[in-house]
């Protein structure tokens, strides 16, 4: 049975993994408003020099880890209204490679929340992608993978932090995701170059062709560049364009589209996942590094979910490799829940969140071995985290950062929001790398993966990328 902690745990149960401080820290930060954490920062942070964030796509907590041991997972019972066949539609184990791409917009996050019911997955599944009056439509929003289907991601859960209580940041699709990812907000701005015009917003506008940067609040490269932090952003195959069609969508590599990533001179800094394997060879990793696929590896139906688990491992994989390995932390998740049903009633913090749950991992050589942490998190802990590291506890808070912008709320300063520092034990000895295979035999997917788990499906892409 994996460990497991929950933030109403006495601290005391804590002593014998050495955590105290830690906790300490995470409990008085989450109460802090000011754009500094007022908490004393655990030095023992400090021993990663490198936090790697791998972002997968539309998948939730329920449809990857709900059978998983110990995890809040899929309830007993549970049976969603169906009112398209007038009864109900149970979970079922999918072993299919090439899932749905369900519904998963700001209105269908409503939808499937049901007003906190979460019931509304079938009916809004149907509704969206069922012909009136047609014949029988089966979608796949209540399916599950179960272990045998991604072994590897379950491999890294076992051995490593699960973490069960994740949620996207903004109840809404991909972009949104991303741009709270680097930024703590997701905006629709009325002025050119005005952060100050900014509202927030879960379907922003995209960047295009004649709007190139149209996100002008602050995002956290602002600080890292500010501060000499060094960060890269990796895109798989590079950005997407007429000539490459086959690159990294735009809505999952935003930072481009930020006004103060042009102003700092620092679109170099965004470059092909090549570049990151070189760099992890080298052992020169940046401090910061962000990693995109593209979308035959990103698990966005129909894309194969064993195609997806064969690049995110050979990504972790590079890492363990490295000379960087010994200083590193890897946090794997997904950016929304691609309209799967998850049955876990998300935490209301503002207009725009949270959102579904989704999967997420941390791997690190100062992991906690098999622990299942369910601390309330969302994509705003990467960036506490990242910035109680290097940043020593600096906020994208419009009054301190130097670059005042419209945002209601501090994200990183929620009180509900948990304290990662708390899935690592800095006291043990460092873990050793777990290197795997890409395309592990004996899976269950159908049908059987190819060799080297290639995609095989027709994929639909466009210079724009809207998922």
């Amino acid at each position: 049975m994996p460990v497991r902690w929950r933030p109403r745990l006495a601290p005391t149960s804590m002593v014998a993994v050495g955590v105290i401080v830690a906790i300490a820290a995470g409990v008085l930060a989450q109460h802090s408003s000011a754009g500094r954490t007022d908490a004393p920062i655990n030095p023992d942070i400090h021993k990663i020099k490198h936090v790697i964030i791998i972002t997968q796509e539309n998948r939730s907590f329920d449809t990857y880890f709900g059978t998983f041991p110990g995890a809040d997972g899929i309830p007993k019972g549970v049976c969603l209204p169906d009112l398209r066949d007038r009864g109900c539609t149970r979970p079922w184990a999918d072993h299919y490679d090439s899932n749905g791409n369900n519904p998963h917009a700001e209105d269908s996050f409503r939808a499937d929340m049901n007003g906190g019911k979460m019931n509304g997955f079938v009916t809004e599944a149907e509704k969206e992608l069922c012909k009136p009056g047609g014949g029988p439509c089966r979608t796949d929003v209540m399916g599950y993978h179960v272990g045998t289907d991604i072994p590897n991601y379950w491999s890294y859960a076992k051995n490593f932090v699960l973490q069960d209580h994740m949620f996207e940041a903004a109840g809404s699709w991909s972009l949104p995701a991303h741009l709270y990812e680097v930024s703590g907000w997701s905006a629709k701005c009325t002025r050119a170059g005005d952060p100050m015009s900014c509202t927030s917003s879960g379907m922003p506008p995209n960047r295009r062709a004649g709007h190139r940067a149209p996100f002008v609040w602050t995002d956290l490269t602002y600080l890292l560049h500010k501060n000499h932090v060094s960060w890269g952003y990796y895109l798989d195959h590079g950005a997407v364009s007429d000539t490459n069609t086959s690159g990294t969508w735009v809505v999952w590599n935003v930072l481009p589209g930020f006004t103060d990533v042009r102003a700092d001179s620092q679109l170099t800094n965004i470059g092909p996942l090549s570049r990151f394997y070189a760099q992890a060879k080298a052992g020169t990793l940046p401090e910061v590094s962000w990693v995109a696929p593209d979308l035959r590896d990103s698990e966005h139906g129909p894309a194969l979910v064993s195609t997806g688990q064969a690049y995110v491992t050979r990504v972790i994989n590079a890492v363990m490799r490295s000379p960087d390995w010994k200083s590193s932390a890897i946090f794997l998740t997904w950016d929304d829940w691609g309209g799967f049903y998850d049955h876990v009633d998300p935490p209301h913090v503002d207009s725009l969140g949270y959102g579904i749950r989704v999967p997420a991992i941390l791997i690190s050589p100062y992991a906690r071995r098999g622990f299942i942490d369910s601390q309330t998190l969302t994509s705003d802990a990467y960036l506490k985290f990242i910035e109680d590291d290097f940043l020593g506890g600096a906020r994208l808070d419009p009054a301190t950062d130097g670059r005042p912008d419209s945002r209601p709320t501090v994200r990183e300063n929620a009180s509900i929001l948990g304290n990662l520092i708390n899935d690592f034990d800095f006291t043990q000895t460092r873990r050793p790398p777990l290197i795997l295979n890409p395309c592990p035999p004996n899976m269950t997917l159908i049908p059987k993966p190819k060799p080297g788990c290639t995609d095989m499906v027709a994929l639909h892409t466009n210079k724009w990328g809207n998922s």
